[in-house]
């Protein structure tokens, strides 16, 4: 008999307090390392979680002890109740967050004050407005950078995702280290992760080892702080010494940070993921639906949970697109 109060714990001993919620598939832009180019197939709107069922769920999860939410899309901000979704979530008592692009953060605003919100995430990948509009396929580079300052002059601690390729704005990354100077916000450099429909090979990985080589080139080492990171973080913060911001730098591909991860992932269409890379997945809402206890699910689900990466523990494995191309693409999982 399944016990109503079970940690959500996996069989490592890893313990799951960090419940990241896609509520959306769509988004307004189309980042070429998020989705194909074609795009993807959307799941029928009567597949995805309502505004209702994500509350349920969220607050199944917080009575099994998460104490934190992110919420992701696509993009969760074009999403037509999301204000509510917000609103509600906030109401909880969580440490509620939000990753966005940053296109329509105007019109939260107070939104994101009301649901006690602090901490945004915001995904950008180049300073160059060339360079944006190619890989997003749109144009809103004024607009994310607008609104990057408005959420600084409103108080809320800002975040930016920057996803490094290879030849594409490597040669930017002491530019983002710049922008910390002056502006107390966080350059989060992230690995470039394989995912269905994104073209990965590891030729276009930039590296944990070359991110520091490239800012040691310019700062000396007694110029670079070591920040001390939160239990259970995917980043190895730093920051340089006179500037008033910091960065930090997610490996995981080639320094994994499995041993400790306590994050699960819900899709829009209400499947859990235990790991981000893993491309199996269990689907609450149809029993959700039933009227029938999704908590044997969850607990089955994280019990499945692999020790490294999904299942991928070797660079061979991680390299086989036979693998990683069963996973979706970044746009529908989440992030």
């Amino acid at each position: 008999m399944m016990e109503n109060n079970f940690p959500l714990q996996d069989s490592f001993g890893r313990e799951h307090n960090y419940l990241r919620i896609s509520i959306t598939e769509h988004c307004n832009l189309r980042c070429s390392y998020c989705m194909p180019e074609e795009g993807i197939a959307l799941t029928p709107k009567s597949h995805l979680m309502t505004a209702d069922e994500i509350i349920h769920i969220a607050k199944t999860f917080l009575s099994h002890g998460v104490s934190k939410i992110r919420l992701t899309g696509g993009e969760p901000l074009v999403r037509k109740d999301a204000k509510e979704i917000i609103l509600q979530l906030g109401k909880l008592g969580v440490d509620l967050t939000i990753t966005t692009n940053g296109i329509l953060v105007p019109n939260f605003i107070e939104t994101f004050k009301e649901a006690g919100i602090k901490t945004i995430n915001i995904s950008i990948d180049s300073l160059v407005k060339e360079k944006f509009n190619k890989i997003t396929r749109r144009n809103y580079f004024d607009t994310v950078f607008e609104n990057i300052d408005l959420l600084l002059e409103e108080g809320f601690k800002v975040k930016l995702n920057v996803v490094l390729i290879k030849e594409f704005n490597d040669n930017e990354i002491l530019d983002f280290i710049s922008l910390t100077k002056h502006k107390n916000i966080q350059i989060r450099f992230i690995e470039f992760m394989p995912f269905n429909g994104n073209h990965w090979d590891k030729s276009k990985l930039v590296s944990y080892a070359e991110v520091m080589e490239t800012i040691q080139s310019e700062y000396a080492f007694s110029e670079i702080e070591r920040l001390t990171d939160a239990p259970n973080d995917t980043a190895k913060n730093f920051k340089i010494k006179s500037h008033l911001g910091s960065f930090a730098i997610i490996s995981s591909v080639t320094n994994p940070f499995c041993s400790t991860c306590n994050r699960i992932r819900l899709t829009a269409d209400g499947k859990l993921k235990n790991c981000l890379f893993s491309n199996s997945e269990t689907s609450l809402l149809e029993t959700l639906r039933a009227g029938e206890s999704i908590i044997p699910l969850i607990q089955q689900n994280l019990l499945s949970k692999k020790a490294v990466r999904g299942g991928m523990d070797d660079d061979q494995k991680f390299q086989n697109p036979d693998l990683f191309s069963k996973n979706r693409s970044m746009i529908a999982i989440g992030g």
